[in-house]
């Protein structure tokens, strides 16, 4: 019987964005069973298979590493939500079936919402930190506002606020949700969003 190949080599930089990837996925999974505060450094490396000195080969530190987690997923959310609205041919009936499939898939990973609380918290209680995570969550408010904008102008609709405002309140609704998702499990946050979404585009006027 012939013998399998044996598996190529990653390059250096293959194996970094490896090494990388997995510190990441560990670290999430970490900040959401034990919190931000009571992970250490030294528990990441161990989750993720490395030592210290890999970790520090991919993060200046574990406040660098939340950011970098945070930022990745917000392009990756505000992505999804712009990718619904790609089809310039696209009916609302379209768009909102394909922002009720974000929405789905927003509640099938209901730990990011924990992970966007505790960042958050984390930015009020580390003046060190606070700058960092304030300017990730101004800019995810920001591609949401985009977003939302161009749902109401493709509707032909007048947004109630200006788009910047109802990002943040979506980005509160969420977090809100999220803390209270023991007493509110049969609640999904992306549903709820979506609940909220439609009934302003009902009640919005129409442009002239």
């Amino acid at each position: 019987m012939k013998a399998a190949s044996p598996s190529p080599r990653l390059s250096r930089e293959a194996s970094r964005l490896q090494t990388r990837a997995h510190l990441l996925a560990a670290a999430k999974r970490l900040f959401v069973e034990r919190g931000f505060g009571a992970t250490s450094l030294r528990d990441i490396a161990a989750e993720a298979g490395y030592t210290q000195g890999a970790f520090y080969s991919n993060f200046a530190s574990k406040e660098a590493l939340f950011v970098e987690l945070m930022r990745e997923r917000s392009k990756t959310q505000v992505g999804d939500i712009a990718r619904a609205l790609s089809d310039p041919a696209a009916s609302a009936e379209d768009i909102l079936a394909a922002l009720e499939r974000w929405a789905k898939q927003l509640d099938a990973e209901p730990e990011w919402s924990v992970l966007g609380v505790e960042f958050t918290l984390q930015g009020r209680r580390n003046p060190e930190f606070a700058a960092a995570s304030d300017a990730l969550l101004n800019a995810h408010r920001d591609g949401l506002a985009y977003c939302i904008a161009q749902i109401f102008a493709r509707m032909g609709k007048v947004p109630p606020e200006s788009p910047s405002v109802l990002a943040a309140a979506f980005m509160g609704l969420s977090q809100g949700l999220a803390l209270q998702r023991t007493r509110l499990a049969e609640v999904p946050i992306g549903h709820m969003i979506m609940v909220f979404l439609r009934s302003l585009l009902a009640a919005a006027p129409a442009t002239r």
